[in-house]
């Protein structure tokens, strides 16, 4: 019997449009913008300037905090300024400028095509080279991957997931790479299972992808430790805690973490960008992101340098449709409207979603009618009618009381909601403003 979490849920049509569709390499742009935060924690601090020549692969923003990570340059060239533009986030965030010329990389880097299995490093060196790296979780969320790695005190790993569920609707990102891949995902995850010093892996992956299951389950059987895990299909499975409860039974507890029932947690893509680094001395500076949508001529999974703007994505995968109402970076539940074609590629953008006019308009908006469908299908338990209130009238202590920082985000509640209501937009608010008060507080 297929395993799955317990808790909610809910089975958007899945739209997997681009599934078949191997990975192309996107030529590499004439200029590039490389935002310096492109991670949960604090920005990287440029370190070059105007003028200054760059190289592909090199560091060109440093961190200078734990929870924090490189930025190395996706091309090479010359430095055109450092400044703000928008991200996808529609905020102006800092980053840095270049103008391409050829495509220098740095000579420290192993572009073959060989795949290297044996490795002779001890944990903490391994940590720092993915730090040094910039790595950090792509299927998200960003949280600097060497800092998971680093259990808090007292606190010990027992397993590694590895996380190829991907239920987001439309994006194949993580399929591809699962499939054209393989072998390299599961050195990496040897390398995440010796960091941890855990003798059990799991790749946990949705049952609509019967040919990565298959795949990975015969090639598995070369690597100690690692199994296979078929999950049912059901969102938003590829969540952490939602993870963890499917594949190994327990349940992380409210305001925990998932090191507190000895699981840490990392995205196939993840993975793959360890393997890179350590076996090939690779930063984190391109990936694969989805392009896609139903009036997309040509959806298509590329890899694409980060810092390259969204309308080249676009035109690879056949031009923007005349009847686009809305670009999402991400997907359709947990992704975001972009104001600007202009935005770059960053290290969290798995996918760029083109919604057609008539899906992209939100129904009216009326008043709750109690019928609590939000509350059967949130996967943590909560009452997003409640939450919603509770930030729309700026009640945040009792917002913080009715655990509001539990929320993963996922839009269940909103796509479940008959009323149209804008849940999720009100819980993020709240979520925002709750987390501020509880920073100062520790401050």
């Amino acid at each position: 019997m297929l395993k799955t979490f317990k808790l909610g849920g809910v089975h958007p049509p899945e739209n997997k449009l681009s599934a078949n569709k191997k990975i192309q390499v996107l030529p590499v742009p004439k200029t590039v913008f490389i935002p310096v935060a492109q991670h949960i924690g604090a920005p990287a601090t440029p370190i070059v300037k105007k003028g200054d020549e760059v190289k592909v692969g090199q560091v060109i923003a440093k961190s200078n905090s734990f929870v924090s990570t490189n930025i190395h340059s996706s091309v090479s060239g010359k430095v055109k300024k450092v400044d703000f533009s928008a991200d996808s986030s529609g905020y102006p965030k800092q980053g840095i400028f270049i103008n391409v010329e050829g495509d220098e990389w740095n000579k420290d880097i192993d572009r073959s095509e060989d795949l290297l299995k044996d490795f002779n490093l001890k944990g903490p060196e391994i940590i720092k080279i993915i730090q040094e790296a910039g790595i950090v979780g792509l299927g998200g969320a960003t949280f600097p991957t060497h800092v998971k790695l680093v259990p808090p005190r007292g606190m010990k790993a027992e397993v590694l997931l590895i996380n190829g569920v991907e239920c987001e609707p439309y994006l194949t990102s993580d399929h591809r790479l699962m499939l054209e891949k393989a072998d390299e995902i599961l050195v990496g995850t040897q390398l995440l299972m010796k960091t941890l010093n855990v003798e059990r892996a799991a790749i946990g992956i949705e049952n609509n992808k019967p040919d990565a299951i298959k795949l990975l389950t015969e090639k598995a059987k070369n690597y100690n430790g690692i199994s296979v895990v078929a999950l049912k299909v059901k969102y938003p499975q590829g969540g952490e805690k939602q993870l963890i409860k499917a594949v190994t039974g327990k349940e992380v507890p409210a305001g925990g973490l998932p090191i507190s029932v000895g699981a840490v947690v990392s995205n196939v893509g993840t993975a793959f960008a360890v393997y890179e680094a350590i076996q090939k001395n690779k930063p984190l500076f391109e990936r694969v992101v989805t392009v896609t949508g139903k009036g997309v001529s040509n959806p298509v999974n590329l890899k694409v340098r980060i810092g390259t703007s969204t309308t080249e994505l676009i035109e690879i995968a056949g031009g923007l449709p005349e009847n686009t109402g809305k670009i999402i970076s991400g997907g359709p539940m947990m992704g975001r409207a972009v104001a600007s074609l202009d935005v770059p590629v960053t290290k969290g953008t798995s996918g760029i979603l083109l919604m057609e006019n008539e899906n992209a308009k939100r129904g009216e908006y009326i008043n709750c009618i109690r019928c609590s469908r939000c509350s059967t299908v949130c996967p943590m338990g909560l009452e997003p009618y409640l939450l919603m209130t509770l930030g729309e009238k700026q009640m945040f202590d009792q917002a913080e009381n009715d655990r509001i920082m539990d929320c993963i985000e996922c839009g269940s509640c909103s796509y479940t909601c008959p009323s149209n209501r804008p849940l999720l937009d009100y819980i993020r608010y709240g979520k925002g403003k709750v987390g501020q008060i509880i920073r100062s507080r520790k401050k």
